[in-house]
């Protein structure tokens, strides 16, 4: 007897079909995967057996093969279990034929017949409303993340033994009904952080409003204790909320990593992502043997903060630079590809020597050129390059720390941040894009014209501090954004004259 049922995995964060085909015949009892199954779905033959016993079911003494097609495709992951049980059991005629075949199923199960929860459902989720099925059935655990999609049926199990009575006909299983209020809010977009807090330091304050209305990357110098890390901290209140399709894909590459939580309501806010300065550049950037997405992917719409940025491995930094260009990495192996979407708002903080005195009026520091020059080469001139915004954070000032006027608080700027992306959604509606750090060459051309003092004013600066094309452009791109939060149709002279002062390392004054 021959049974065939549709499950899904992932290839990347996308989801495609599975045809999980089981094929009982004649012969000793044995029980065969084929179809490139890794480990932990060659292992599911002992959980489908023992599930389907303990559920009073019998199970086939006869030569059973399991093929999970297309079989030139790794497969990895539990999820195959419950699909396989299924087709098991229809091939038994347990189950009637056809019963399953507008659904795509997926399930971890254990010995008893109790279904697990599984990684990457979301995906499994978009695969199935663009592949046309009815539903989709998965664990009660993973329903919440599933119906997040809409058009689909979202069937929640706990165990085998419902599965057999919904394809049966014996019992039904209502559709997890979509609250379309809790899928649309962000509940979570609420911070116990303000930049209120935060007393001085208008300099950064305003450089990092202007890199959040135009999405692009800061990095901050200064000494220890001067709030670089607070200020970055902070910078996702200041942030717009994620739109409904850029909260999807963020769920899908927390879905894919196994991040999603089983009770959240609503859709994710903003990542805010920020690794230690050890980690791997298989963990910043995505790999491994099994390929998975990295921090910078898990960063994805949000930011992505590098404190102590020269601490981190220089060859860790250096694989930054083609996502920072292009929004995503592609990880390619011998046996395996798959691509992430990476596009992050870098914030990276930093000391200006070994010790952290150097710009510290106390002459404190006792750091000598060689070891400054040595501390500062770990970040390489193309990767600096690519930083829009580098800006000096200085030492607080005490009758700043100690005074009682309250700082603007992160509401105020938030709404200025808004209306700036606002103008650049409208002006680059039909570009792909939507704001300004994303600009390339053929937009800036459209949109960013110079007036002439303005153009005169650039040149001078190429000439005298010797910027590179792609840091020429860089500041156009900020001058863009800085004249959006004027409210300025156009890029006036003091708006570039303000977007080469936040180029501080080009400046050669820290």
């Amino acid at each position: 007897m021959l049974s065939k049922v549709d499950s899904c995995t992932v290839e990347g964060i996308d989801g495609f079909v599975v045809e999980v085909e089981v094929d009982i015949s004649n012969g000793l009892p044995t029980f065969n995967m084929v179809g490139l199954p890794e480990v932990s779905v060659r292992e599911s033959k002992d959980r489908v057996r023992a599930a389907i016993k303990n559920c009073g079911y019998s199970f086939p003494m006869e030569r059973l093969v399991v093929n999970l097609a297309p079989a030139d495709i790794k497969k990895e992951g539990t999820g195959f279990d419950l699909p396989v049980a299924v087709a098991i059991l229809i091939a038994t005629k347990l189950i009637p034929e056809g019963a399953a075949a507008d659904y795509l199923i997926s399930g971890e199960l254990s010995l008893d017949g109790r279904i697990k929860p599984v990684k990457a459902v979301l995906p499994y989720a978009i695969c199935a409303k663009q592949k046309g099925y009815k539903g989709i059935i998965i664990p009660k655990e993973n329903a919440k993340e599933a119906s997040m999609v809409k058009g689909i049926d979202v069937l929640a199990v706990k165990n085998l033994s419902q599965v057999v009575d919904f394809f049966s006909g014996f019992k039904q299983i209502e559709p997890l009904k979509v609250d379309d209020q809790r899928v649309q809010k962000d509940s979570r977009d609420r911070f116990q952080i303000d930049f209120s807090e935060v007393q001085g330091q208008q300099y950064a304050k305003r450089a990092l409003e202007i890199a959040a209305a135009g999405f692009h990357h800061v990095l901050m110098t200064g000494p220890p204790g001067s709030g670089k890390s607070m200020l970055a901290k902070r910078l996702p209140t200041i942030l717009p909320k994620l739109s409904f399709d850029e909260a999807i894909d963020v769920a899908r590459i927390q879905s894919v990593i196994g991040l999603m939580e089983s009770d959240s309501e609503g859709l994710p806010k903003r990542p805010f992502r920020a690794p230690h300065h050890t980690i791997s550049d298989a963990g910043l950037v995505g790999g491994g043997s099994r390929p998975a997405p990295g921090e910078i992917s898990l960063a994805h719409n949000g930011v992505l903060f590098l404190d102590e940025l020269p601490e981190f491995k220089r060859n860790a930094l250096e694989v930054l630079r083609q996502p920072l260009e292009d929004g995503c990495v592609c990880i390619a192996r011998a046996n395996a590809k798959a691509v992430y979407p990476s596009l992050f708002m870098l914030v990276a903080a930093m000391n200006p020597c070994p010790c952290g005195f150097l710009s510290d009026a106390s002459g404190k520091c006792s750091c000598t050129a060689p070891q400054i020059q040595r501390y500062r080469s770990k970040i390489s001139g193309p990767l600096l390059d690519r930083i829009d915004i580098q800006v000096e954070v200085p030492k607080v000032e005490y009758k700043d720390l100690s005074s009682k006027v309250k700082a603007e608080s992160s509401s105020k700027i938030k709404n200025r941040v808004i209306h700036a992306r606002m103008q650049q959604e409208k002006r680059l509606n039909k570009t792909g894009i939507a704001c300004n750090a994303l600009m390339d060459n053929r937009h800036l051309n459209a949109f960013c014209k110079l007036p002439y003092d303005g153009e005169k004013l650039l040149e001078q600066a190429v000439d005298v501090l010797g910027f590179s094309a792609r840091a020429c452009h860089s500041i156009i791109r900020v001058g863009r954004t800085i004249a959006d939060l004027e409210q300025s149709k156009d890029i006036l002279r003091e708006h570039l004259g303000e977007a080469i002062g936040l180029r501080s390392f080009d400046r050669n004054i820290l």
